[in-house]
């Protein structure tokens, strides 16, 4: 090897190629996304935003429709995202997709990362008091160690 090859690195090479965030419509969760958004960007990543859909909710029990309200929530958030990239769409080039998968959040992060091959996992930082004394699905993730993980205020 010459002197000039061992000096040489690929640029832009090196980072995940895909970004996974999970959203779900809170503050911080859409923090979350506009920060993935921009790693995602720099990266030249895919971003693969993820909404969980609960699989049983208190409102079920009591008949009420948790399917077509949770649709609803993701029919949401896609318009959401939709809109914020037309916005920047003659600024910033973002390759994305949005995934919706069924469970508890942790498991299904969990899952959606592993089914997407994720290189990286983004999520908000939780705003529910008792996720200090039980552990926020962030620090579940971050507690997996499969994946690195930022969290975002």
């Amino acid at each position: 090897m010459s002197e000039d090859q061992s000096h040489q690195f690929e640029r832009g090479t090196d980072g995940p190629k895909v970004i996974v965030v999970g959203v779900d419509g809170s503050d911080s969760s859409l923090r979350a996304a506009a920060y993935a958004g921009g790693l995602a960007r720099r990266q030249r990543a895919l971003l693969a935003v993820v909404y969980i859909q609960p699989v049983m909710a208190a409102g079920a029990a009591l008949g009420a429709p948790v399917a077509e309200t949770t649709d609803e929530i993701a029919e949401g958030l896609i318009a959401d995202i939709r809109e914020a990239t037309e916005r920047v769409k003659d600024i910033f080039a973002i390759r994305w997709e949005f995934h919706t998968f069924r469970g508890d959040p942790y498991s299904g992060l969990v899952t959606a990362a592993d089914d997407l091959k994720a290189d990286a996992v983004v999520v908000g930082a939780s705003e529910q008091a008792g996720h200090r004394i039980v552990g926020s699905v962030a620090v579940r993730l971050v507690k997996a160690g499969r994946w690195p993980v930022t969290v975002v205020p």
